[in-house]
């Protein structure tokens, strides 16, 4: 009887566990710090157009760079099985500062513009539900695109390089997005966790200049493709319901 009973004691604890592990049809919210590393490069600037005339030239030793930049990110992570996971991931629109490259280098700080990119990821968690511990993989996709772009360095707009008052456009995309990171146990429903994704994102910025002649306003177009590329390190805590 006494053998009984701690056996059934034992089991008791082991489905006690199982009901508060990372399995099939837990729901955790989380929040935490987004960082983002964009691993950046620019092509040269070229003047694409003047006055609805098409030049195609470019400017030699110029480019664009992107600083890093940190925001507050928001997840929600469902487990379809023990193993699988699928996970919406979002942040308040961090700003980036962008720079200038080559011989824009000593203006330093060129403008700045915020990023937008809500992301959903298929994971998998190794390991058993009921481990503390689980590290996993994740893939998924991510749609990008930018919001309050804006030139504000004076010394910049009355360079003849653009010419006066410029507007910038940052084309949206549809990105790839590789994850990998690991989730801890804190207690029956508290989880913290650590992961690492990256982003192969290409884009372009359009700048659209406007300046006075004395015939009227003259309108510039120039483009700059910029490969991002970033690292975003997310570090989270979660709540299982």
């Amino acid at each position: 009887m006494k053998l009984k009973f701690i056996a059934t004691g034992a089991m008791a604890i082991a489905c006690a566990s199982a009901a508060h592990a990372q399995s099939a049809g837990s729901f955790i919210l989380g929040t935490g710090w987004l960082h983002f590393s964009p691993q950046d490069s620019s092509s040269e600037i070229t003047v694409v157009s003047r006055g609805g005339s098409p030049i195609n030239r470019s400017i030699p030793n110029t480019g664009a760079s992107i600083g890093d930049s940190d925001t507050i990110g928001f997840t929600a992570l469902y487990f379809v099985t023990d193993n699988i996971a699928v996970e919406g991931v979002m942040g308040v629109p961090p700003s980036f500062d962008i720079g200038g490259e080559g011989i824009l280098a000593p203006y330093g700080k060129l403008g700045s513009a915020k990023q937008w990119s809500p992301t959903l990821l298929l994971k998998y968690y190794f390991m058993q539900a009921q481990s503390r511990l689980r590290p996993y993989l994740g893939i998924g996709v991510s749609r990008v695109w930018f919001s309050d772009a804006a030139i504000t360095n004076q010394q910049f707009l009355a360079n003849p390089l653009l010419g006066g008052p410029t507007s910038v456009d940052v084309e949206s995309k549809w990105v790839p997005v590789f994850n990998g990171g690991f989730s801890f146990q804190v207690t029956d429903h508290w989880y913290a966790g650590l992961s690492i994704s990256y982003l192969p994102l290409k884009t372009t910025a359009t700048l659209t200049s406007t300046s006075a002649t004395s015939v009227g306003n003259l309108t510039s177009v120039s483009k700059a493709d910029i490969k991002l590329n970033p690292i975003v390190t997310y570090i989270n805590v979660g709540y299982r319901f």
